[in-house]
């Protein structure tokens, strides 16, 4: 238990966390008389049961203490040597693990620690004692000090590979015990193996976690930004253990292995509210999970950060304006038309309008507008909710997707009885949306009728801006792909990322490049003689559309992302 002056430190360090908004108040009302049980102090039971961040922790620490904060680089770059050996000095390894204390510098009568609680004196009052030299502490990050003191201390292990070694394997003769199965799921190390590859998720800003089976191997793998990079694995043999956590964490029945499931997972990672939702699917070599991660706290729906421009946003201002009539976002999964259709609903979400969706899954909950779920298994799918809205006077109606061709004919009999309607289509394109309808069987006379505007969209790559680097366009590539027409006087320059300390690839987040197809009488004329999708996109062109490439163009020429980022998600170049 710590002193009566650490539980003093420790006390300005949770008020300062409060004050910031990083530890709510809530949370430590959940944890008052838990400390005496547990018999820790509370920053640490605040951190065991994922209320705060260990970054968040470790800065707080060092701001109220007035200490200094070592990072991972500055860890890294620290090498083992005899005079810092914890056997050379008297202390023992398993003292330098359970404070999670570790000495990284020694001099003429002082030693320097790294520390993850700074705020109780007793680790460094022991290693003083032991060494007979002052002691100098710093602020480290708690999992960074674990990861420092086994490189140089322990066998080089990561923090999987002390998991892993004390978790019991699936040999293969319990493969259809469905006991044995949650016996192994509920071991503390493979709990434990879980929550760690949940944990880095967070920590790589990463949106999405694939879990997927091979002969001899179980692959991990991270969309970080939209691209996938492979993170440590775990043996094979813990295959079927994590994927049955996995399957109890989102109450998904772990005996049924041939069939998809999907299920939802509610937890609190590093202080940050998390919604999981889990796709589990059978493969040649035992099932593949799939965990998109949705992080209520830090979702956007500000249309600036999400990255329209200011002449695209009065456009699709004055579309949302609109008393009547549809707005279709169209792009391929994974390219942020939902986030888009939520803030378009939050700018409309006022006390004068009754706003209902029909979605699936429902990823935000909103205040003030109703959020149906579609439920297939009790009847309760888009065409079927879409019928009961109508009946509930609603003045705004969101559909997740247009599927099929009822949904879309009941969407367009809600708009041509007065209401607003949103939804999303999978097209590559705002003119491809026009074609995908008619391929659908709606009729062109009711689609001219109704549809008001297509926004088509594409999630690029962000550049970190205090490192991305600057360069001059070469020639070939103002030609090839028509600079002149975005600056066309003085010299041209373009963006490439470089690695910092924030991201080691050099982009940070994601921005979005649009195109905004507003129905006009040319348009609708075309769509009347069902015109082709190039032909559609041509006439909105020459009434002033600007396309996702050009979009795309111009963000890369205000370093906002990369050329050969706009080239990897639009068909251009």
């Amino acid at each position: 238990m710590l002193t009566g002056s650490a539980i003093s430190a420790e006390t300005s360090i949770i008020d300062a966390l409060v004050a910031s908004g990083r530890l709510k108040t809530v949370d430590l009302q959940r944890i008052e008389g838990l400390e005496r049980e547990a018999d820790v102090g509370q920053l640490e039971l605040i951190g065991r049961l994922g209320l705060l961040s260990e970054q968040d922790k470790a800065e707080a620490c060092a701001d109220v203490l007035g200490l200094p904060l070592v990072r991972g680089a500055e860890l890294g770059s620290i090498e083992p040597g005899d005079e810092l050996n914890p056997e050379n000095l008297g202390i023992s390894l398993r003292f330098l693990r359970q404070f999670r204390i570790c000495p990284i510098a020694i001099g003429d009568g002082f030693i320097e620690t790294v520390l993850a609680n700074p705020y109780d004196p007793y680790p460094s009052d022991a290693i003083g004692l032991a060494t007979g030299c002052k002691v100098v502490p710093k602020v480290g990050v708690g999992t960074e000090i674990d990861a420092l003191i086994e490189r140089l201390y322990g066998q080089g292990r990561s923090t999987m590979g002390v998991i892993v070694e004390t978790a019991d394997g699936d040999n293969g003769s319990h493969a259809d015990d469905v006991e044995h199965l949650r016996d192994l799921a509920s071991e503390a190390p493979v709990i434990r193996l879980v929550n760690l590859i949940i944990q880095r998720a967070v920590e790589l800003r990463a949106s999405d976690i694939h879990i997927e089976p091979f002969e001899n191997r179980l692959k991990v793998r991270y969309r970080i930004d939209g691209v996938l990079s492979e993170g440590e694995s775990p043996p094979a043999q813990l295959t079927a253990a994590v994927l049955s956590r996995i399957k109890l964490m989102a109450k998904l029945n772990i005996a049924e292995r041939r069939l998809p499931q999907d299920g939802r997972i509610m937890l609190r990672v590093q202080g940050k509210e998390l919604d999981l939702r889990v796709s589990t699917m059978p493969t040649a070599h035992g099932e593949s999970a799939v965990m998109r991660l949705l992080d209520r706290e830090t979702v956007v729906f500000d249309f600036q950060r999400l990255g329209f421009t200011d002449a695209l946003l009065s456009g699709f201002h004055r579309v949302l304006a609109q008393p009547h009539g549809i707005l279709l976002v169209t792009g391929p999964t994974g390219s942020g038309k939902t986030t888009t259709l939520y803030a378009a609903l939050s700018r409309l979400n006022t006390p004068g309008v009754k706003i209902i969706t029909v979605e699936d899954p429902v990823e935000y909950q909103i205040e003030g507008i109703n959020q149906i779920q579609v439920k297939p298994m009790i009847g309760l799918d888009f065409a079927s909710a879409l019928r009961g809205i109508v009946r509930q006077d609603p003045d705004i109606i969101m559909i997740g997707e247009m599927r099929d061709l009822e949904t879309a004919r009941i969407a367009i009999q809600s708009a041509l009885t007065g209401h607003l309607v949103l939804s999303t289509l999978h097209t590559n394109s705002a003119a491809g949306g026009v074609a995908r309808l008619l391929d659908m069987g709606v009729e062109d006379y009711l689609l001219t009728s109704t549809v008001n505007a297509i926004l088509a969209q594409r999630l690029v790559r962000r550049l970190e801006p205090t490192h991305a680097e600057s360069y001059p366009a070469s020639p070939e590539e103002i030609q090839r792909f028509g600079l002149r027409r975005f600056q066309p006087q003085g010299e041209i320059r373009l963006y490439r990322p470089r690695p910092s300390a924030l991201t080691p690839t050099g982009y940070l987040g994601r921005t979005t490049i649009m195109e905004l197809l507003v129905m006009d009488d040319a348009l609708r004329a075309a769509t009347l003689r069902r015109a082709g999708a190039d032909e559609i996109e041509r006439i909105a062109r020459e009434g002033g559309m600007r396309t996702m490439y050009e979009d795309g163009l111009a963000k890369a020429l205000r370093g906002e992302t990369t050329l050969e980022e706009v080239l990897r998600v639009t068909e251009e170049g």
